[in-house]
């Protein structure tokens, strides 16, 4: 027989599993030391979210950012996130992985949502400001910054499957009569 469609027992371990990747991936774009800027060639200057370094072959003179209020603001809305990102990841495993706890899915949903605005309004404000204050040529955004992206990108993927999980506690659950898309007769 030919069966179709999601396998919603599935669901319950994947979704914290893809919101564990999205506290991966904030945390490799928070703790970088360097990749979210860099120069058309990568050889005098690059930045991360903490700091910019300026210079040439072994010789690099870095200063911090954490002077300008602009990049205050990106690392706490970047830590605020993850923080909130990782209240999210705890309950989404004890509302799916531990027992079935239905109640608490739109509430994850809503704390992803939060996260998703939180970074998104940092992500936005750092190349802005970047290429306000200090932009002097052509700059890449580099892997650090995507990290950042990818890790919103999941959230909101999260937040989606969050608010439609309700709806499908029997399937959840394992409850439901499984529906085939061919019967012989």
């Amino acid at each position: 027989m030919f069966r179709c469609g999601i396998a919603y027992p599935r669901c319950r371990w994947i979704v914290p599993l893809l919101l564990l990747f999205a506290i991966i991936f904030d945390i490799i774009a928070i703790a970088a030391t360097y990749g979210w800027v860099e120069d058309e060639d990568a050889k005098s200057h690059y930045a991360s979210m903490w700091e910019q370094c300026r210079g040439r072959n072994d010789h690099w003179k870095c200063e911090s950012l954490m002077e300008m209020s602009w990049a205050q603001a990106v690392a706490a809305l970047m830590i605020i996130g993850l923080l909130i990102l990782i209240v999210a990841f705890i309950l989404s495993c004890v509302a799916l992985c531990c027992s079935l706890n239905m109640s608490l899915l739109p509430l994850i949903a809503i704390m992803l949502i939060i996260v998703v605005v939180l970074q998104v309004i940092a992500l936005i404000v750092y190349p802005v400001k970047f290429n306000e204050e200090i932009f002097e040529g052509t700059y890449y955004y580099t892997w650090a910054y995507g990290f950042g992206w990818g890790a919103t990108i999941l959230c909101i993927g999260c937040a989606i499957l969050f608010f439609c999980l309700p709806r499908y506690e029997d399937e959840l659950s394992g409850f439901a009569k499984k529906k085939y898309l061919y019967t012989s007769t």
